[in-house]
């Protein structure tokens, strides 16, 4: 049995129009670890408000709303700071890559590269394993993975986001996903769209539109949601392929070749 004074704690901070900072703080101890922290003032308004001490950052890639609090709360604080190996992050101070695993708050990591959003994206992925406290595998993707949604291609090519996003697909169904921002209602409608007979799709909708109403949040979703309502996880339904077929270049196209016009269809859709 779990234990459950042991279980981390995932919080979200507000960020900008609609970025998620995670925080997560584990019960018995007063340090936390801030997932992709773009700005610093909600952090440090946190730790100071709750008298906690920042141990650890993760970093998913370098767009500025990820990053941009870094340097202010390296000035503040000591903490380590994981980042993608390679990349142009000031202030990382563990390089991480595709197999690196680390240890946060008591709870092991492994680092799956994912780019297309940008080159040097990854994400931090925890396996279920009891002897960490974790009930759930817990998956952070920063802007890779959305609900209902994924990415813009701003520096990778869509076989590069189609292969990472296929990398995540496969990950127990009962993931917790934590992405960086709160889009899935933009996403489900996109999503209605691409499938209107996907009943699960209209399910969502309707739950997740009655959550925000009642200000609440949206994520984390799961993989096993994922599969049953992302269009980007689903261009081997036909039906899926078909109303895509507007934005294809080929006549005879593969699954990289359907989500490509399938994010072509997103990118224009009002």
């Amino acid at each position: 049995m779990t234990d459950t004074a042991r279980l981390l704690k995932i919080e979200p901070l507000r960020a900008f129009q609609d970025n998620y900072i995670w925080l997560l703080t584990r019960p018995g101890t007063d340090k936390v670890c801030i997932v992709d922290p773009g700005d610093a003032t909600p952090v440090t308004q946190a730790l100071q408000q709750r008298g906690l001490q920042l141990d650890s950052i993760l970093l998913t890639h370098h767009h500025a709303d990820h990053t941009g609090g870094v340097a202010e709360l390296i000035s503040r604080y000591t903490p380590q700071i994981y980042g993608p190996a390679g990349s142009r992050i000031q202030g990382i101070s563990t390089p991480v890559q595709q197999g690196s695993k680390l240890t946060v708050l008591g709870c092991a990591f492994e680092v799956l590269e994912v780019p297309g959003h940008t080159l040097d994206h990854i994400a931090y992925f925890a396996p279920e394993q009891a002897d960490a406290g974790v009930p759930s595998p817990l998956l952070f993707c920063g802007d890779t993975l959305f609900a209902a949604g994924c990415g813009r291609l701003f520096e990778g090519t869509a076989k590069e986001m189609y292969t990472s996003l296929q990398k995540l697909a496969k990950l127990p169904a009962n993931t917790l996903v934590y992405c960086a921002h709160e889009y899935t209602l933009a996403n489900i409608r996109f999503a209605e769209a691409a499938e209107p007979d996907n009943s699960a799709v209209k399910e969502r909708l309707k739950a997740d539109s009655r959550r925000l109403e009642e200000e609440q949040i949206t994520l984390p979703s799961t993989i096993d949601m994922e599969l049953r309502t992302n269009p980007f996880l689903r261009c081997h339904i036909e039906g899926l392929r078909k109303n895509a077929a507007p934005y294809m270049t080929g006549v005879h196209p593969n699954e990289i070749e359907v989500f490509a016009a399938v994010r072509r269809w997103k990118d224009g859709f009002q």
